[in-house]
């Protein structure tokens, strides 16, 4: 990533966009940085523009920053978006998270984390920040989340021998766990690293990892 990403920062206090650009900009892995104040700006900005990375605000002038993500993302999926808010809301991060964002971190947390965080979507991780809220945690595993583009073509069950894949189990101890044949399971993990352009269990899995992927 060293220097080759373009972060585009919206927000509709220039302030809050002053403070986290001179951040980034001393950053070895941002190339540039970018603002936008609306929900018009940002979108027009992200499918016109070559944009890696996005720390979106969701309440802005002209409306739902979570509105905003899902269409750069729909248009856009290449695109990664950090949530960057005020709102510690658990319905905000579903919604959110379901709109395509990669991560959610609140504004009021150490910059220090918020650049970390700005960093890991950007190598194409998922982050919640350390304030979002334990039942904020519990609520999304009970409403489990669209997963964001490959993992979203993956079927259930796919998704279910992938996190134990990434745990280190073996085809053996999957098949069991499921009650299925060890052909089935090589057969599903088959179709898996195709979906994810992957090309054995290794990648598979550190891809896995990064999206959040575990048991």
């Amino acid at each position: 990533m060293s220097g080759q990403t373009r972060v585009l920062i919206v927000d509709d206090h220039p302030v809050v966009r002053r403070g986290l650009r001179m951040m980034l900009e001393g950053e070895s892995w941002v190339d540039d940085v970018v603002e936008a104040a609306t929900c018009a700006e940002a979108v027009s900005i992200a499918l016109t523009e070559q944009v890696e990375v996005v720390a979106m605000d969701v309440a802005l002038p002209d409306g739902d920053g979570v509105e905003a993500t899902r269409r750069i993302v729909q248009a856009r999926p290449e695109t990664r978006v950090l949530m960057l808010t005020m709102a510690d809301d658990e319905d905000v991060v579903s919604r959110s998270l379901r709109a395509g964002a990669r991560g959610y971190v609140l504004k009021d947390t150490d910059p220090d984390v918020i650049i970390d965080a700005l960093r890991t979507v950007a190598g194409g991780g998922l982050v919640l920040g350390p304030r979002v809220g334990p039942q904020v945690l519990t609520s999304l595993q009970r409403q489990p989340v669209e997963l964001p583009p490959p993992f979203n073509q993956l079927t259930p069950r796919e998704r279910d021998i992938l996190r134990y894949l990434s745990a280190g189990e073996t085809n053996a101890r999957i098949a069991r766990r499921f009650g299925l044949s060890e052909k089935t399971v090589r057969n599903q993990l088959s179709a898996v690293f195709a979906k994810l352009g992957v090309g054995d269990r290794v990648q598979a899995a550190l891809l896995a990892r990064d999206a959040g992927l575990t048991p």
